[in-house]
């Protein structure tokens, strides 16, 4: 009789403790978010190609697609060709002053022989005098030609300008893909037009997803960031559980969301956190998970 006792008290005090531990509830509850980027077209014209599918995963920089270049490459060459015939005149010019710096060397010596001829009473002041006139005439008329050359070598340079904005064009018609991450949803394919500023797919890096949970101001004294929690999702048995990692802790209070459905938690200030947890391919955006401090 004293044994059945002793085994009835066993098994009360037993489905206490159980009911004590189902009791327990999460210090947070949230849904996990990721940072989700919309890439978009930044060229006019046909998809050439677009290699990527839904739940592909991208490397970052990578090329994924590419928007028809032909109309700007023959631009491209139409303005080389342009700067080719530019050149040209701008070498004419150049001749010119090269002709005129060649006489103006020759008269230099000259000018030269002259005034040692005219220090031995040989030459004249005339011809002293001449020979001056000659030398700035030579100058004048190389500083004229020089300024013929001035426009020409503006008109290059902007025929220069211009290449470079169709190679930016031409860059920016490939498609390249930012980050590193996984398709999330498809807008375009191959062989249509699209337009700048036209999405063409999004993509978000899921390797590591940020749990957006609420807690109450008694809670906040227990949480820092930089602090290890624990966090749960429901699994086909039990709840799994993952390691978090508290990232950031909002500065001020706000509502609690409407997911909390009594009127009385509704009318509660909270306080939004942050927790980063490593992703092993379980987790999904939107997905709803609890935060326990312990």
């Amino acid at each position: 009789m004293k044994n059945i006792k002793i085994i009835v008290v066993f098994f009360v005090l037993a489905s206490l403790v159980s009911c004590d531990k189902s009791n327990e509830k999460a210090d947070g509850y949230g849904n996990f978010e990721a940072t989700e980027v919309t890439i978009s077209s930044e060229a006019n014209g046909k998809i050439e190609f677009l290699k990527l599918e839904e739940g592909d995963m991208l490397e970052a920089n990578a090329q994924v697609g590419l928007i028809d270049t032909t109309q700007l490459y023959f631009n491209k060459q139409q303005l080389i060709a342009s700067k080719g015939t530019v050149f040209s005149k701008s070498k004419n010019v150049l001749s010119q002053i090269n002709v005129l710096k060649e006489q103006l060397k020759t008269t230099l010596i000259e000018k030269k022989r002259i005034q040692n001829m005219f220090a031995e009473n040989a030459a004249t002041k005339r011809q002293v005098d001449e020979v001056d006139g000659k030398v700035n005439v030579l100058n004048e008329q190389i500083k004229s030609v020089a300024t013929q050359n001035t426009p020409i070598v503006n008109e290059v340079k902007s025929i220069e300008v211009q290449i470079e904005k169709i190679n930016d064009q031409i860059q920016k018609s490939k498609i390249i893909n930012p980050i590193k991450g996984t398709v999330l949803a498809k807008y375009a394919e191959p062989n249509e037009i699209t337009s700048f500023g036209k999405p063409l797919y999004k993509i978000a890096d899921i390797s590591e997803m940020t749990l957006r949970v609420y807690v109450s101001e008694t809670q906040l004294s227990q949480i820092k960031s930089g602090q290890k929690v624990t966090v749960k999702i429901d699994a086909e048995k039990d709840m799994k559980s993952y390691g978090g990692t508290i990232s950031w802790i909002a500065s001020s209070a706000e509502f609690t969301p409407k997911i909390i459905q009594t009127k009385e938690e509704r009318v509660n200030l909270v306080y939004a956190v942050k927790v980063k947890v490593k992703n092993d391919g379980s987790l999904k955006i939107g997905m709803p998970a609890e935060m326990w401090i312990k």
